[in-house]
């Protein structure tokens, strides 16, 4: 925990730096009615409340964001909040119209005692083209508790586009595979299209999320028994601020 709370500390001391008056920090907060990650349930098809805060200054950005969780409890293990910290660098390869993201994200859950560890670094960089984006995720450390799963990856592929009215339609598609022993059973596609308006940063949104693995068995909750990839819709909340 001292660790996630080290995180959040080293953003806000950012924006105190000489210089801060022209860096940018924004916080949010918001719940879902499921938290789906990469088409995954992590709060057992239940709900989730979520926040977080970004900083950002002349290309360099780091941030922290929180959701509650069930996932690490269903496996074993204990804790029920995931904090994920992040930090990495934006920039133009063609002004206003190609550009590239590379950076490091840690997920960190508190006191999980799985062994392997749930939490997990991820290295990664996206490039965007007009309103799509493709990104590759890597993993440096074993990935979400699966045993020798280092050097996992996951590619996705997404895109933003206003239809009209401030009404936002983001579709998107990824794959995540899973390296070790756990590669066949663990790796699978998923795919989502999401609707969402801001409302001078109030910010609905409704997601249709769905996921397709080889053996479904490997994702089913062991509190319940329910797959947690099953396609379902996910309401959401956010306020910006």
């Amino acid at each position: 925990m001292k660790k996630s709370f080290a995180a959040l500390a080293a953003v806000v001391a950012l924006a105190t730096l000489p210089g801060a008056a022209f860096a940018d920090l924004a916080f949010n907060v918001g719940a879902v009615s499921d938290y789906r990650y990469r088409g995954i349930s992590q709060s057992r098809l239940q709900p989730a409340v979520q926040g977080g805060v970004d900083w950002s200054m002349n290309g360099f950005y780091a941030g922290a964001w929180a959701s509650t969780i069930r996932w690490v409890q269903d496996f074993g293990g204990s804790g029920d909040i995931e904090i994920d910290a992040y930090g990495g660098y934006k920039g133009d390869i063609v002004k206003d119209s190609l550009s590239y993201d590379v950076g490091v994200l840690t997920y960190l859950y508190p006191g999980n005692k799985l062994n392997p560890s749930a939490n997990t670094t991820e290295i990664y960089g996206a490039l965007t083209f007009g309103p799509a984006t493709i990104k590759y995720s890597h993993a440096v450390t074993d990935t979400f508790g699966n045993i020798d799963s280092k050097n996992s990856g996951y590619f996705d592929a997404s895109a933003s586009f206003d239809v009209g009215g401030g009404v936002m339609v983001a579709p998107h598609v990824g794959y995540q595979r899973i390296a070790g022993p756990n590669t066949d059973i663990g790796s699978y596609w998923d795919a989502s299209l999401t609707l969402s308006k801001d409302f001078n940063g109030f910010v609905p949104s409704v997601a249709v999320v769905a996921t397709r693995s080889i053996d479904g068995p490997f994702y089913s909750s062991p509190y319940n028994g329910k797959y947690l990839g099953k396609a379902t819709v996910v309401v959401g909340v956010k306020y910006n601020f």
